[in-house]
Formats: structure tokens, sequence, C-alpha cells
């Protein structure tokens, strides 16, 4: 039987209502701008639907074939980014969720990416070693230097170790080995956590953009963040000598406003499309019942 709603339910439902409309309202006014006049931005005129709609701000940031090439960069660097990080976190949070008598190395690593976390080398150093091995301009400097994501390492970590015991004790007295027990007993085991830190790296590897403009010197191999960013209304003398009269009309169609909330959107729109889809494995729990004490 339905159980019928109080007043206490009523209420509650209002303030998560207005909470999440708290937390779409930024979003759906960018996304209102981006369609709008650039009169009617520029005066604020803009809430939630767009007036004077137009959609010259994304015709100015999709023409040519660089932002499709840019974009063509972003996933490829995403998929080689996000492998590289996930593979690395699983092979060091398995062993790194021994014991120290199991792992005798245990605390030593965990000391080292502690270490990691809190001390960097800096701008200028990271920059003479990327340049020293040969990976300027090459997709792979926007991949090897975050290859070990140590604070995905350590939520996974923590994650393994949480598991019963008696399910790697049984695996290893049924002779498996360590291997196939991080293949085939952990690793599905670990699919919340995994999930988890799996959209953390996409969301990291989709947004940066500042390892495209210090370590890539070809516009055809910059991620699209990179290319986003650099993108700007404001012409050159020689920019506006070499555009159209139809080029020129819909540049001054676009004001800043309006171009800088379409270019958010756009960035935006595939981590929003794919958040859905990895939502559903945030539940815990999954161990639950797996083994009876």
């Amino acid at each position: 039987m339905r159980r019928r709603l109080n007043v206490a339910d009523i209420i509650i439902y209002i303030i998560l209502a207005i909470i999440g409309f708290t937390c779409l309202a930024p979003l759906l006014n960018a996304i209102a701008i981006s369609f709008s006049d650039k009169t009617y931005a520029a005066m604020g005129d803009v809430t939630f639907w767009p007036v004077g709609y137009n959609t010259v701000a994304y015709q100015e940031i999709l023409k040519g074939g660089q932002f499709f090439q840019s974009f063509r960069v972003s996933i490829i660097r995403v998929i080689l980014g996000v492998t590289v990080n996930i593979s690395l976190a699983i092979l060091m949070a398995y062993p790194l969720s021994k014991s120290p008598m199991v792992f005798r190395g245990r605390n030593v690593a965990m000391w080292i990416m502690v270490f990691t976390m809190l001390f960097n080398a800096g701008l200028i150093p990271n920059y003479l070693l990327i340049k020293e091995i040969g990976l300027m301009d090459s997709i792979w400097a926007l991949i090897l230097p975050g290859a070990v994501p140590v604070y995905n390492v350590i939520i996974l970590m923590n994650f393994i170790k949480s598991l019963p015991a008696s399910l790697e004790e049984s695996a290893l007295i049924d002779g498996a080995n360590p291997l196939q027990i991080l293949l085939q007993i952990i690793i599905p085991l670990s699919k919340a956590s995994i999930a988890t830190i799996t959209l953390f790296s996409l969301v990291g590897h989709w947004n940066e953009y500042f390892q495209g403009k210090i370590y890539i010197n070809s516009p055809e191999k910059q991620p699209l963040q990179t290319y986003i960013q650099s993108l700007s209304i404001t012409l050159t003398t020689d920019q506006m000598a070499n555009m159209t009269a139809e080029e020129k009309m819909a540049r001054m169609n676009v004001s800043s406003v309006t171009f800088n909330s379409a270019k958010a959107i756009v960035s935006m729109i595939p981590v929003v499309a794919i958040y859905p889809f990895i939502q559903k494995f945030f539940v815990t729990g999954i161990v639950m019942g797996a083994v009876k004490e």
C-alpha cells in the first residue's frame, strides 16, 4: 500500500526542489545566454530563456575544421589517459592494500606516494623533463606526467582493504595466483570504486587545458579545451584583413558574454552525457552478503 505524504514529506520535497533548482540555475542561465542576442545578454535581460534567439556564438566556435580535430584529439587523450590511469591505479592499489607483513616495502611506497601529493618539482623542471625525453608536441606529453593518480590510488586501496580477507584466502586455497585473484575477484568486486576514479580521471583529462598550451606546439594536436580556451572574439588587424564581409558581420553579432557561455556549454556536453552511465555504479554494498562469517 502506498504511503500517504505528510507535511514533513512535503517540506522535504520543497527544500530538495529549491536546492536542485539552485544548482541548475547557473547552467540554465549560461545556456540561455549562449543562444541570446548579444545586446540583451550585455544588458542582463537574459534569465533562463534565450532572448533574441540565435546560434551565432556556436557557429563561430564550430566553424572550420580545427574544432573537430581538437575534439578528436581530446577523445584519444581521454581514452588513453583513463586506460593508463585506471590500469596503474589498480596495479598499485592492490599490493598497497596488503599489510607490511605481506608486502615489506608497503610503508616506503606509501610515503613516496604521499610525498608526491605534497611536493611538486614545478612548472619549469617539468617542462624541461618533457622536452629532454622527447615528448614535446606529442599526445603522450598530456598523459604520462599524470599517469599515476595518487589520490585515486588511495581511494581504490582503501576500498580493496575493506573487502573480506576470507575471499582471497579461499581463492588461494583453491590454487589461484595473485593475478587471477586481482582479475577475477578484486576488480569485479571493486566496480563501484573503479567507476568513481574512472569518472575523476575522465573529467580531469577532459577539462585539462594548460598542458596543451605548454607542451603542444602544433595547432592540429591541441586538445579541445586548449583550443576553446584560446578562442577569442577580439581579432588582430591581420585576421580582419583575411576575413570576408560575411565573416566580419557574423563576428560583430557575437559578444564576449555569449561567446564565453557557448564555450563553457560546448566543453561540458561530453562529460554531462557520459555521467549518467557511470553514476549507476556509485552504489555501495556490492560485497554485502558475499561471505558468511
